[in-house]
């Protein structure tokens, strides 16, 4: 496989590879932990991340955004205390924060999924040379959502952030076209073929 290797670092990776990063997302709860993850993630690497991915969903009550946004300093407090926990009092009040920004998102186009899925059409992309292992930080895409996210007053949702959240639910198919997930998703999703678009430090997995 080619950018897919990661999926055999751990058993915990494998199951997240093989049943959810990458499949077209369309639910709310869900788009709204998949970002959190991230903003957990940063300057962090994703196996620390994904590993403490149950302590998250106590904490967060199973990143029900609703509740997290009304979450206050008491909040926060048992947060850090929670054992295993990320202590960054700066990561939990953002993830505070952008439940409150991302309800106000809800209100305006219905539902965040709306939102985002309108940026290409409600088409999974498939960007040229991404199958072959050539896989940017960020691009044209991402930079555009995150302005929009960072106008809209979202907190750790730069550009690489969000490249990684449109892989993970399905707007870009990032796997390796020799990766069976690849085809998995191409026979089962809507999709479109692009042109690379403004990628920043392209790496090759191949």
């Amino acid at each position: 496989m080619v950018y897919c290797k990661w999926s055999a670092d751990s058993a915990v990776n494998t199951k997240y590879h093989d049943e959810e990063w990458g499949v077209p997302l369309h639910d709310d709860r869900k788009q709204f932990e998949f970002l959190m993850l991230e903003v957990m993630q940063c300057g962090l690497s994703w196996s620390i991340v994904i590993n403490k991915r149950e302590i998250f969903r106590r904490c967060f009550d199973g990143f029900d955004y609703n509740k997290v946004a009304t979450y206050n300093d008491t909040d926060i407090a048992r947060i850090m205390n929670t054992k295993g926990m990320i202590k960054s009092p700066r990561k939990i009040a953002a993830v505070i924060h952008d439940a409150q920004c991302f309800q106000k998102i809800r209100a305006e186009y219905g539902s965040f999924s709306a939102y985002l899925w309108a940026y290409c059409g409600g088409k999974t992309i498939l960007y040229d040379k991404h199958g072959e292992g050539y896989i940017p930080a960020s691009n044209g895409l991402s930079e555009k959502i995150s302005q929009d996210l960072r106008r809209r007053g979202f907190k750790f949702l730069g550009p690489v952030v969000i490249y990684s959240h449109l892989q993970a639910c399905g707007m870009i198919n990032d796997h390796g076209s020799d990766c069976p997930r690849y085809q998995y998703i191409i026979t089962h999703y809507p999709c479109m073929r692009k042109k690379r678009d403004n990628e920043k430090n392209v790496q090759c997995f191949a």
